[in-house]
């Protein structure tokens, strides 16, 4: 596949409606339908339904619509505009390569600025960037006081420059030459307070963390962003993007209090009743992080400062959001709680190997009859919307990183500080196996648990579906595991690469031209 076939998005009403009458009907089930075993064990099935239910709805609500906009050519608009390339110990020759793309970009009326926060930071390489900037001809603003990270890096910019627009790139994202001219042009319309394009990963073929990282990325930047674009419900991304600087001042500069500084502040700006614009086109190449570790942290940044900004900022009851955004940023936010849904659901099969306890209790045949059609359209659904890019990476990291987000959700509750750290952009070689304990630990206990449960109780139609229930686990859990530490892929390649979307993708292709 090319590496623009994430934004040819295909949507069907019919697909949509049936997704959502089945996904309906299976919640109307599992919730109504069967007789109560376990009162606790189906409350904690009912959470992972409600949150699958909520997300579910959320995603087809975006999706519903794709808009094409055309935007008139105006060729007289040409508003100043000051680049911010935002640096903070990234290798200097990855940043040259930044600078120069930028530097190249025909637009009369722009400045190319370094935001050079490596200074404060303690980076070894801070001193080397001013030379750099003296020998592309860029402009250097070196930050000597500290505070607010990213966001602070690019508010001390701010004080410092005049531009009517501000376009910000992380320093490993290299601009294409039509950048500017994308990302302005939206602007002739006084409304629109900030325009975001697509963070797209060069390195996504390297290695599995890459492939997963990417795999994650382009459902949300695909079919995601464009479908929410048409009630402005896209969200500020951090990089490869352009905001207007009346609007930023309106909101007093880029967030500082929250680590998702982009997020809060495009929040913020929809709260005033500016509109957002989405231009659906790789206008940038970036890094995915190449290492778990770098992955973990980043994520866990993501988690943690939109579960903040969830327990804060309620978007369901900020002032001057529209409906549809109130729903876009919600379940952006509450798409983080997807640690402790898979946290507890993949707790319900264990509960059945080592106590024979079910939620409820049903025919095997019945659950399948609702199952079935319910999960079939569903990733029918991810499939045409997202073009058929959606991956099995996709599905295991986001299930699979679970005790990522269960981190960021506890260090949340209980109020932990967590610095804003600039994912590494050089990757780190070793073994993580720390970070993974919790998958490792259940890949154990489902083992054990299917022997203790097949001795004690002999084998039921209850152990094979728990057990088909939890081996998806193991499967997701295994993947993670296998990235994480790489001295384990020998063992774990059987389970983490049996079931390859793409193949799947190839059948619902053949499926949808008959």
């Amino acid at each position: 596949m090319s590496k623009t076939d994430f934004l040819k998005v295909e949507s069907s009403t019919t697909l949509i409606l049936s997704s959502v009458t089945l996904l309906l009907l299976y919640f109307f089930v599992i919730a109504f339908w069967f007789e109560v075993s376990n009162k606790w064990l189906f409350g904690i099935l009912m959470i992972g339904q409600l949150y699958f239910l909520q997300q579910g709805i959320a995603y087809m609500h975006s999706i519903w619509r794709i808009p094409n906009k055309t935007l008139a050519v105006d060729s007289s608009f040409q508003p100043s505009v000051d680049v911010f390339i935002t640096v903070c110990g990234e290798p200097v020759e990855l940043i040259r390569k930044t600078v120069l793309a930028a530097q190249a970009m025909p637009y009369e009326r722009k400045k190319i600025f370094i935001l050079n926060d490596g200074k404060v930071a303690g980076s070894a390489n801070w001193q080397a960037v001013e030379q750099l900037a003296v020998a592309t001809g860029a402009l250097c603003i070196t930050r000597s006081i500290s505070g607010g990270a990213k966001a602070g890096n690019i508010n001390n910019a701010l004080n410092q420059t005049t531009a009517e627009i501000i376009i910000v790139l992380d320093a490993d994202h290299i601009p294409k030459p039509y950048l500017l001219k994308e990302l302005v042009r939206p602007f002739q319309d006084s409304a629109i307070g900030f325009v975001q394009s697509p963070q797209y990963y060069y390195n996504q073929k390297q290695n599995i963390i890459t492939a997963a990282a990417w795999a994650q990325q382009q459902l949300f930047f695909g079919v995601i962003n464009r479908g929410r674009s048409r009630f402005s419900g896209n969200t500020m991304c951090g990089t490869n993007m352009a905001i207007r600087r009346d609007v930023l001042d309106q909101v007093g500069g880029v967030d500082e209090t929250n680590i998702a500084e982009d997020f809060l502040t495009g929040l913020r700006i929809h709260s005033l009743g500016y509109t957002s614009y989405y231009v659906p086109k790789i206008l940038a190449e970036g890094l995915s992080p190449e290492d778990y570790s770098s992955y973990y942290r980043q994520q866990l940044r993501w988690a943690k400062g939109n579960l903040e900004v969830l327990l804060k900022f309620n978007p369901l009851l900020q002032p001057g959001l529209s409906f549809p955004q109130r729903i876009s940023y919600f379940s952006s936010c509450t798409y983080y709680l997807i640690g402790l849904v898979v946290f507890l659901n993949a707790l319900l099969p264990l509960a059945f190997f080592f106590t024979g306890s079910v939620p409820f209790t049903t025919n095997s045949m019945v659950l399948a009859a609702a199952f079935l059609p319910f999960i079939f359209f569903t990733f029918y659904n991810l499939q045409q919307s997202s073009n058929y890019t959606y991956t099995y990476q996709a599905i295991a990291f986001s299930l699979g990183t679970f005790s990522i987000t269960l981190q960021a959700l506890v260090e949340t509750l209980i109020g932990k500080k967590r610095s804003f750290a600039v994912t590494s952009k050089v990757q780190l070689h070793g073994n993580y196996p720390l970070l993974v304990i919790m998958q490792i630990c259940y890949v154990c206990a489902v083992l054990l648990g299917v022997l203790y449960n097949a001795y004690t109780y002999g084998l039921s139609p209850a152990l094979i579906t728990n057990t088909v229930w939890a081996g998806f686990y193991v499967m997701c859990f295994s993947t993670v595991i296998h990235a994480a530490i790489p001295r384990l892929s020998f063992i774990l390649t059987f389970f983490t690469k049996p079931l390859h979307f793409s193949s799947y993708a190839v059948l619902f292709k053949r499926t949808n031209q008959i």
